[in-house]
């Protein structure tokens, strides 16, 4: 099996969409509902944009019936109501198709009652053009964006495949992006900002 060379990862930095960017046009399929006729719906990237003032995190895992992503998952869900809060909404993805998200989420106890959609993006077209997947698998990395209401990408985090993320922290960040103020170093909601 080859080994990746530093040119192939320069390559593939380089076609990382990042901070300042604006987030990829797309139209995906997504999983909504376990309830059997609503299971399914469209998600386009005007959805970013489509609500004044709304904000979105859209977050990537790997795969799944996979050990560490449902208590990623499984914790965003739990913080629903903090996104809401923050005129924020939530989009999951991964490279799964939306049939075997179903499948997931049925068979998952955490993930049956879902808050927010599970996009699918079987094509591999999204991923690819943000820069974010492996190079042997072609799987996503565990990637999170924060899109502002303009759709434009304010923060991204990317965590090794064996690695879960911190929810907490993508809520401080939102919370520091949100107050539009220069926020010093482990700033939290409610703390002062710099003048």
């Amino acid at each position: 099996m080859a080994t990746e060379t530093k040119a192939q990862v320069q390559l593939s930095h380089q076609r990382f969409v990042g901070l300042g960017s604006t987030f990829p046009i797309f139209k995906k399929t997504a999983v909504v509902s376990t309830e059997k006729g609503k299971e399914f719906a469209e998600i386009t990237s005007e959805e970013l944009t489509s609500k004044p003032g709304q904000w979105t995190v859209m977050f990537w895992w790997p795969k799944d019936f996979t050990f560490v992503c449902p208590t990623e998952i499984a914790a965003f869900n739990k913080a629903v109501g903090e996104f809401k809060d923050r005129s924020t909404q939530l989009i999951g993805a991964s490279t799964d198709s939306e049939f075997v998200h179903l499948a997931w989420r049925k068979d998952h106890a955490d993930l049956k009652d879902l808050k927010f959609p599970m996009l699918a993006d079987t094509s591999k077209s999204l991923a690819e053009e943000l820069g974010i997947l492996t190079v042997e698998e072609k799987v996503a990395y565990r990637v999170t964006y924060i899109i502002d209401p303009d759709g434009m990408i304010r923060w991204v985090s990317a965590y090794d495949l064996s690695v879960g993320r911190n929810v907490e922290e993508v809520l401080r960040v939102l919370d520091a992006l949100q107050t539009d103020e220069l926020c010093p170093c482990n700033w939290t909601k409610g703390e002062a900002t710099l003048n």
